[in-house]
């Protein structure tokens, strides 16, 4: 199988659906993409009933195409992760994995054009976080969430906004961002930089004010960064956590217990934002992004510094700050399920807390003038307790 009919391939899996994000091709299943968030099969000519192990090692090698660092990724780690161009289709990013002695292949799709905060309909405090001069902010949630398309977002509002310089450093290059009034270095794991602490550390001698970093991925990756948001830099970056609560538990974790304090008092002084993000299935097809967002005040840094407690959790102060753009999960899911986004099924399958959707979902509702419950014909039973 020669590179071409490589690109054919994905070619046809990537137009065999209106809504692919993912293309899948897995040994001992058909070809396969996620659309609209559900795994479909996809038809070939001629037909590829099961692909076998000969054909996914082909695939991948093509791929690969003799780059000799992700040919040793693969043997050595057993996975590798690449961008690849399909001319004039699309971009992917791309993770080859070994799997039984067998390689599988996930294509992730990238975008083209740079997403923007109003395209995207994104929280209207996305332009709040985006005037912010230094410290850092987290956007968090599972793989696949859309977490780089809201950095993208962001970036793009300060291009549009700032005469800056800024750095990116990602796994790979998703979003390609156009000089406009910001100035652009973007970077690629592997190609430019060989980890994101490295890359991190080079960068603060690359005279950014903007720095966005892929992923956070260690200890030693977010002691720079946050040594970089202390410097006078915004730093942007992920953190695979589910909520706002996780994703601070999970830094003060990367530490030991005798720098936790140290730690808390740094994270406190330069934590900015924290962003969360779930892709729920919305009623008319596709997909549609909740959100979580903890911004600071003086009750969040307290917090930070000395944990949480009764009356001071997370969640009591996002609830308490709506008007200053701060939002749970559930406050966003009960909106979206008034607009007729999503159905009270998905509503309360995501939701953080059930209870607190469900009663949400009640007085929505009863403003409708809906019933809130299933039972019908309730009525005293006067008989009870009577001898017959």
């Amino acid at each position: 199988m020669k590179k071409q009919e490589t690109d054919h391939i994905l070619a046809k899996m990537l137009d065999s659906y209106d809504n692919v994000s993912d293309l899948i091709l897995t040994v001992g299943r058909p070809m396969q993409v996620e659309n609209s968030g559900d795994l479909e099969n996809v038809d070939m000519e001629p037909a590829f009933k099961e692909l076998t192990p000969f054909q996914t090692e082909i695939i991948a090698l093509n791929l690969i195409n003799g780059d000799r660092r992700l040919t040793e990724s693969l043997f050595r780690r057993g996975s590798c992760d690449l961008s690849y161009s399909l001319p004039g289709k699309a971009r992917f990013r791309i993770n080859i994995f070994s799997q039984s002695g067998k390689y599988s292949i996930v294509l992730r799709r990238l975008e083209s054009t740079v997403p923007s905060i109003k395209t995207r309909r994104l929280p209207e405090v996305f332009h709040k976080i985006a005037l912010e001069k230094n410290g850092i902010v987290f956007v968090t949630g599972a793989t696949g969430s859309g977490k780089s398309t809201s950095l993208a977002a962001i970036l793009n509002e300060i291009n549009e906004t700032k005469a800056v310089h800024i750095v990116t450093l990602e796994d790979p290059i998703e979003y390609q961002h156009p000089h406009k009034k910001s100035t652009f270095n973007q970077r690629e794991l592997g190609t430019d930089f060989d980890t994101f602490a490295s890359g991190l550390r080079a960068a603060l001698r690359q005279a950014p004010k903007i720095i966005l970093v892929g992923e956070m991925r260690d200890r030693e990756s977010v002691e720079i960064g946050l040594s970089a948001a202390e410097t006078g830099h915004l730093v942007l970056t992920t953190l695979h956590t589910v909520d706002a609560g996780q994703t601070i538990n999970r830094i003060l974790g990367m530490f030991n217990t005798d720098e936790a304090a140290q730690v808390r008092i740094r994270l406190a002084e330069t934590l900015r934002w924290i962003v969360g993000q779930r892709l729920l299935p919305r009623t008319i097809g596709g997909r549609i992004a909740a959100f979580e967002i903890l911004g600071t005040n003086l009750r969040v840094k307290d917090a930070i510094l000395h944990g949480e407690a009764d009356g001071r959790t997370f969640y009591e102060m996002m609830e308490l700050n709506e008007a200053f753009g701060m939002s749970t999960f559930d406050r966003y899911i009960v909106n979206l399920y008034e607009q007729g986004l999503i159905s009270q099924e998905v509503a309360r399958t995501y939701a953080s807390r059930k209870g607190i959707v469900g009663r949400g979902i009640d007085t929505v509702k009863s403003r409708r003038g809906e019933s809130t419950t299933d039972i019908d014909k309730l009525e005293l039973d006067t008989g009870y307790g009577k001898l017959k």
